[in-house]
């Protein structure tokens, strides 16, 4: 990944040469409207009309020309990058953003002062870029993106786009353990709960108890979620309600049943986050 020269809009200078530029040292890249936010979805591609492309909202294949699908829409095309629809995007565009994972880097977003203290004192070395009130780090090598993962701290690697900012300074490091191991989370889990399902006619145990009953269920959810090849979340979260509307009130959920629906998910490119936000979701719909 080499850099070139800071990106800035100017009215007497097209981005257009500098975004080929950036492109041609394998760094895809897509345009940022007012308030840093990609262009939104075309007429013909709201509300997954078509199929998606695998962004944070959409999954699948997509041949919409149009600049219109996040960071998965980031390219290192010449030819996609200079077509109509891109142009009049790089006309319109307040800056030039660009895929981390499909550069092969991962960003360190340093959002103020103390979080730049920490990372001195935990991170090895890298290039630094300034930004306007941090810092990003930037490591060779890729991961799960995610937000938040500490105070003053997001991870923008895969599945996530960031501001080019110029070239930076120091020499890339490869991505330490301490900084996947920030985005690492334990899975949510159900609280055991005494069953208040009713018993089956004629007296037994609660059919909910039988490990093979079990068993089939988180096969079939896990094979659910794998096989899903577009809306993905959509797909988890229908899963997860499914799961918890059965399994959920009587206590036979266990870490492992639950870690093994995350990785699953997960598997599909959702984050530890976004399972641990649909799970979450999942139990406050059915009241639990």
């Amino acid at each position: 990944m080499t850099h070139p020269t800071l990106i800035r809009r100017d009215a007497n200078r097209p981005l257009l040469p500098d975004v080929l530029e950036l492109a041609s040292a394998g760094i895809p890249v897509l345009p940022l409207r007012a308030g840093k936010l990609p262009f939104g979805n075309c007429q013909g591609c709201t509300d997954n009309r078509c199929g998606g492309r695998p962004s944070m909202k959409h999954a699948g294949p997509c041949q919409c020309p149009q600049p219109c699908h996040g960071w998965a829409a980031a390219t290192t095309d010449p030819a996609v990058l200079s077509s109509a629809p891109w142009t009049t995007a790089w006309r319109r565009a307040e800056a030039v953003a660009y895929h981390p994972g499909g550069a092969g880097v991962t960003v360190v977003d340093l959002d103020d002062a103390d979080a730049i203290a920490w990372a001195c004192a935990t991170l090895p070395p890298t290039r630094t870029v300034a930004t306007t009130r941090g810092e990003h780090w930037i490591y060779r090598g890729t991961m799960q993106s995610a937000n938040g993962v500490r105070p003053g701290v997001d991870i923008k690697s895969s599945m996530s786009y960031t501001r080019w900012l110029g070239h930076g300074t120091g020499t890339m490091a490869p991505l330490p353990a301490a900084v996947r191991a920030l985005v690492v989370k334990a899975p949510t889990v159900v609280p055991p709960v005494r069953c208040t399902l009713s018993a089956p006619a004629g007296g037994g145990k609660c059919p909910h108890r039988s490990p093979a009953f079990l068993e089939r269920g988180i096969a079939m959810a896990e094979q659910r979620i794998t096989d899903a090849a577009s809306a993905i979340h959509a797909t988890v979260y229908r899963t997860f309600l499914a799961v918890l509307s059965t399994h959920g009130r009587c206590g036979c959920l266990t870490e492992p049943h639950i870690d093994r629906l995350f990785t699953a998910a997960q598997a599909k490119g959702e984050s530890a986050r976004h399972c641990t936000d649909a799970w979450a979701n999942a139990r406050t719909s059915l009241g639990m």
